[in-house]
């Protein structure tokens, strides 16, 4: 049973997990995403504008919460994984990994010597709670979660491979690049793209490791969870709110709420 990890260990028991995508890069609105009671909550490293004193708030805000973070980081950098697991992260979710070499390098990454290659700094912590955690060196490895995306025709051609690696306990589907990397950049929906997103979550879930997505289709949800998806993030906060707040003002205002913002004219003035 993993330790002090209860996100892994509801993957590793094939408990669905519902899920949220935080963008909005700020504590204090991950926290009233928390009060929802999601099962977890993605803190996004890649396409939002996070950093480690970010991510730390992030981590302090919904410390208080049923809600597990997820931690994705910006690319699969070994210090930078270094730094997000001595801040407390415990479930890592990886960008872009094609091949199985790839992932073995992430889960080295991720655990210290001799099974892999962190370093050894979590005495000035708050993974350790700053040394409050005697037994953190001997259960460390054991509460990590691991999580890779694999999103591109390559990785799924390496999926079995990839799946097969001792200490990956899921792996993520990413629909949009996915669909780029097939040639439907931006038409995730496609049934070509959604076909190869079907395979390939019968594939993981055979592995026997958990699968998971994005998407803010409730019905897509609810398939993805039937064909043995894990864990399934269901919205992202940025667009909850301006979904949101875009009908709050048409509500008001006429013509207000859809409209798209023109792009500013060229500068020629100095032309």
């Amino acid at each position: 049973m993993p330790a002090n990890n209860a996100f892994k260990a509801a993957l590793a028991a094939r408990q669905p997990q519902i899920g949220l995508w935080l963008s909005m890069a700020d504590a204090y609105l991950a926290e009233v995403s928390a009060t929802a009671g999601f099962d977890w909550l993605l803190i996004d490293g890649e396409h939002a504008p996070n950093d480690l004193r970010t991510t730390l708030s992030t981590l302090q805000a919904l410390a208080a919460y049923r809600s597990r973070p997820v931690l994705r980081v910006v690319s699969g950098d070994k210090a930078l994984i270094k730094q997000m697991l001595d801040l407390g992260a415990q479930s890592l979710l990886v960008p872009m990994v094609d091949t199985a070499e790839q992932a073995r390098d992430l889960v080295a990454a991720t655990r210290y010597p001799p099974a892999g290659i962190r370093g050894v700094g979590s005495a000035v912590g708050r993974s350790s709670r700053f040394s409050h955690r005697a037994d953190y060196l001997d259960v460390a490895d054991e509460e990590i979660c691991l999580l890779v995306q694999a999103e591109t025709v390559t990785a799924l051609e390496n999926l079995e491979a990839i799946c097969a690696v001792e200490g990956v306990d899921g792996v993520f589907i990413g629909p949009a690049d996915l669909a780029a990397s097939m040639g439907y950049r931006g038409r995730p929906g496609s049934e070509p793209v959604q076909a190869a997103i079907e395979q390939a979550m019968k594939t993981i879930v055979a592995s026997g490791k958990a699968a998971g997505t994005l998407t803010s289709d409730p019905a897509l949800a609810r398939k993805y969870l039937d064909l043995g998806c894990t864990f399934v993030a269901t919205g992202v906060d940025v667009l909850v709110f301006a979904k949101a707040v875009r009908q709050l003002a048409a509500d008001f205002i006429p013509g207000a709420g859809g409209a798209a913002v023109p792009a500013p004219a060229p500068d020629r003035s100095a032309s």
